[in-house]
């Protein structure tokens, strides 16, 4: 009854910067109409939506564009404008909340908040031409994010065994 294709798509830049692109496109097999707005044929988006984040290395968000090619409701354009709140935003711990802070609830857009979500995993991806542990010598940021990456198991012991049952330093009292 219902169709979504997300798509994540990841850049590096000619300045050193990175592009990441996510597209959201919501179809139906059929004709529908939604009560004072119109009516669609079956496989026309009823949402296309894309967000263009730009990254520096560090992962902060140094430009982001979005458009808008197919939506449900005359405001849903206005949500494009709040998006810009996120420059300046680290990709990184606490990326979710970050989101609801700049855009949660009526401030945006329920599409353009789950694209955004799962983009940090897409930049990651798109950045990570090796294994090698950063040069400050903490681990990297998506070990001990889930099972496979679990600092006591089998997959951080083979590749990163300098980090294999790595616990965090202890929280000055002073």
């Amino acid at each position: 009854m219902h169709t979504r294709r997300v798509t994540f798509r990841g850049y590096e830049r000619d300045d050193g910067l990175w592009d990441i692109e996510g597209e959201l496109i919501d179809t139906k097999p059929h004709a529908f109409h939604i009560e004072g707005e119109r009516e669609w044929a079956a496989e026309e988006p009823v949402h296309h939506m894309l967000i263009r984040v730009t990254l520096d290395n560090a992962m902060v968000i140094r430009d982001i564009a979005v458009a808008m090619d197919s939506v449900p409701h005359g405001p849903c354009p206005q949500a494009q404008e709040p998006m810009r709140r996120m420059i300046g935003c680290v990709m990184g711990k606490g990326w979710r909340h970050t989101i609801e802070r700049h855009l949660g609830g009526v401030q945006g857009c329920t599409h353009l908040r789950e694209l955004l979500f799962n983009m940090a995993t897409a930049a990651f991806q798109s950045r990570s031409a090796s294994f090698a542990p950063p040069p400050d010598g903490r681990p990297p940021m998506h070990l001990g994010q889930c099972l496979a990456w679990d600092f006591d198991g089998p997959v951080v012991e083979k590749v990163y065994p300098m980090f294999f049952r790595w616990r965090p330093p202890a929280a000055s009292t002073t």
